[in-house]
């Protein structure tokens, strides 16, 4: 393959060649030694290349003989190349060919600019020529303006991000949060596709960073980052608004907040001082973007402990509490009892002998079993003694004795809840 040199030339007789490129495009007759014309061999091929790189033409000619191919730009009619010279003053254009049957156009360094129709000439008579297209691809581009930037809103407002970009073809833009978690709009999706990127009615789940991708298949791809912040103001949660303690135990109160801007949390008492740390108070808060978790914990609680405690939370919007009350549970004693919810019940124990239950006497509940049995007790058949006369007052025995019979279990259940006892006493001598 021979490379074409650039014509440099003196400006006396730049004329002149001008004059000899304007002479190319007057028809040349076919000698009459030469049987055929030259011609074209194959049409010429068109060519996509990415900005900044370089693109070739090609064009093939055969029986070309005596005659000359130009290469023209044809938007323009700017001549390009005539032979193997270069007459345009484009630093970039260049010109070679290989046994003057390829002729190949070089565009160095291409822009968008060079997009469009070239053409190769043969100066024959009618001229022929045939042409060819340069696509020129551009990779995305995200522009600083109008591409929305970081953006702080309240709660409840809506919200429109937008990417402006650039490239060829038009790239695609899709929306992702940065962390890959799903957007919250109410269909699970994790995408958006389109430039422009509404939320209504934002809330706090949509709080994060989003990328805006651009691209149209000419690498590289590009993103940006835009960080959307959305403020509100204090929220608490209370898991446990009752809790209940021992004398000497370790207790923990606990309460979840939400806020942003970053809020100050601490714990009072009753009349509203805060709650020193230090000594037997143990303040601590665990943070995870606008959540916060406080706990405040009591070491060995004393009765100066029990009482109302409140958490607070305050940001720049507002301020919050949430309230936690910490009771007594009693230790175990044979005079109270706590049930549920640690609400107190006193009740009147009757006599306590070693197992003597019910007013000292061991063997009251067999006495009454004994009368509910009858008289087999006795070795007595009570079909015998049965009649219809003494029906009615038998039966009348037996409902007001077992009334008496019921009313005392459930007064020692009551008091003493002592099942295995009860047990034990019930059963048959």
């Amino acid at each position: 393959m021979e490379r074409a040199g650039r014509v440099t030339v003196p400006s006396r007789i730049a004329g002149a060649l001008v004059l000899g490129a304007a002479a190319f495009f007057l028809p040349v007759a076919r000698p009459e030694h030469i049987v055929s014309e030259p011609n074209f061999k194959e049409l010429i091929t068109n060519v996509t290349a990415p900005v900044g790189r370089e693109a070739i033409l090609a064009c093939i000619v055969k029986d070309l003989g005596v005659y000359k191919v130009a290469w023209l730009r044809v938007d323009t009619q700017t001549i390009l190349t005539i032979a193997g010279h270069v007459i345009t003053k484009n630093h970039r254009i260049d010109v070679k060919h290989s046994d003057h049957l390829i002729w190949y156009l070089h565009i160095r360094e291409v822009r968008e600019t060079d997009r469009g129709w070239y053409m190769c000439q043969i100066n024959t008579d009618p001229m022929k020529s045939q042409r060819g297209y340069l696509d020129v691809v551009v990779p995305p581009d995200i522009l600083d303006y109008p591409t929305s930037t970081d953006m702080v809103v309240r709660e409840g407002s809506n919200v429109t991000l937008r990417c402006a970009v650039t490239g060829s073809p038009t790239p695609t833009i899709t929306w992702r949060r940065e962390d890959s978690r799903p957007i919250p709009l109410g269909n699970g999706v994790t995408s958006i596709e389109g430039p422009f990127f509404n939320i209504t009615k934002v809330n706090r789940l949509h709080m994060g960073s989003y990328l805006c991708i651009a691209s149209n298949g000419v690498p590289p791809s590009v993103s940006k980052r835009i960080t959307l912040i959305v403020h509100f103001p204090p929220m608490i949660w209370v898991q446990n608004q009752l809790v209940g303690a021992r004398e000497g135990q370790q207790m923990t109160l606990g309460c979840h907040s939400e806020a942003y801007p970053k809020s100050i949390n601490y714990w009072t008492r009753d009349e509203g001082q805060i709650v020193p740390q230090g000594g037997k108070y143990e303040p601590s808060i665990f943070e995870d973007a606008y959540t916060v978790h406080m706990n405040l914990t009591i070491r060995s609680v004393g009765p100066s402990d029990f009482g109302a405690y409140k958490c607070v939370s305050k940001n720049s919007l507002g301020d919050t509490d949430g309230s936690i009350k910490l009771y007594e549970i009693p230790s175990s004693s044979g005079s109270r009892s706590t049930y549920g919810n640690g609400t107190k019940y006193k009740g009147k124990m009757g006599k306590n002998y070693g197992n003597n239950y019910v007013d000292g006497d061991p063997n009251v509940l067999k006495k009454i079993d004994l009368k509910l049995r009858g008289r087999k007790e006795n070795g007595r058949d009570d079909d015998e003694d049965y009649d219809e006369t003494s029906g009615a007052d038998s039966r009348g025995r037996m409902s007001a004795t077992s009334t008496l019979f019921s009313s005392l279990i459930f007064a020692i259940l009551s008091q003493r809840r002592l099942f295995g006892d009860l047990q034990t006493l019930l059963l048959p001598a």
